[in-house]
């Protein structure tokens, strides 16, 4: 039998050797464990809505991630999620106006006339149960021609849904509107603002394009005035903006005309989002802002 002495000075090289692969190990942790963190803090966007699916992090709605975190969010691509349209990449003064329908209709009437007042085209989003409800209101909406999408049939989770219902989601209400339209939609905006890889991956694969906004005026709260309303939106109006507004929004009858004047008032013009939308071979970049490739 072979005996092995070990000395002194060899128990202390590798006692060295040790702590310098302990010493690499505990810095690529910190390296990439803070990277990848940094990763899913900017690449997650929340919604404004009172029952977001996403964790509240400092970035909010609608707000421009700096390009050093852009850059970063980028090359850790097996962290980026699938995003909707918050924005269009435009330098052309056209924004887009779009009103949510899922609730109420006392309002409609007045939103119809200021638009026609105005002379401007705004995107509907439009709920299954609402247009069960409001037929008429549906026609009358598409007969001043209007852009009409997608918000559901019923309004669920998308995000705890499978692949079969938010399907059956999307393709029972596109029928009911074509019956009363002649069209199905091509645009969809989640309910509730919710979202994830799957919902984006499912709409999109639909032959659907998945809306978000950028500008929230969330007027589904009643304590916030008109002019905390208008105070919050003007100032963020800009090329490519998307604007979220509701048809029961409890102040809309009061900020909805300023809110367009003074838009019109800067030189912005309305479109319909089927027209914002940029043509051709486009990305959705980190921001959620659609650019040409």
């Amino acid at each position: 039998m072979r005996i092995f002495v070990i000395t002194k000075k060899t128990l202390i090289l590798i006692a060295a050797a040790g702590a310098v692969l302990i010493a690499a190990a505990i810095a690529a942790v910190l390296l990439f464990g803070g990277k990848t963190a940094k990763a899913r803090e900017t690449s997650a966007l929340p919604d404004s809505y009172p029952d977001p699916v996403y964790s509240k992090t400092n970035v909010k709605a609608g707000e421009l991630l700096p390009a050093e975190e852009c850059r970063e969010a980028e090359v850790l691509a097996g962290f980026k999620k699938e995003l909707p349209v918050y924005s269009v990449f435009r330098n052309d003064k056209k924004i887009a106006l779009t009103i949510d329908a899922a609730w109420d209709d006392d309002k409609t009437p007045f939103i119809l006339e200021t638009l026609k007042k105005y002379d401007i085209k705004a995107t509907f989003f439009l709920c299954g149960f609402w247009v069960k409800a409001y037929p008429d209101m549906v026609k009358a909406i598409y007969d001043a021609g209007h852009s009409i999408g997608n918000h559901s049939m019923t309004h669920p989770h998308m995000t705890k849904l499978g692949e079969a219902q938010m399907l059956k989601e999307m393709d029972e209400l596109d029928d009911l509107l074509e019956k009363l339209t002649g069209e199905r939609p091509k645009l969809f905006r989640a309910p509730f603002g919710e979202y994830n890889d799957a919902v984006i991956k499912t709409v999109r694969a639909s032959g659907r394009e998945p809306i978000q906004w950028d500008i929230d005026t969330i007027d589904w709260k009643p304590e916030r005035s008109s002019q905390k309303i208008l105070d919050s939106v003007l100032p963020k109006i800009k090329d490519g903006c998307i604007i979220l507004c509701h048809n029961n929004g409890y102040k809309i009858e009061e900020y909805l005309p300023t809110l367009i004047e003074t838009a019109i008032a800067n030189g912005y013009e309305f479109v319909t989002v089927d027209e914002l939308l940029l043509k051709g071979d486009t990305v959705i970049d980190v921001n959620g802002v659609q650019k040409l490739e």
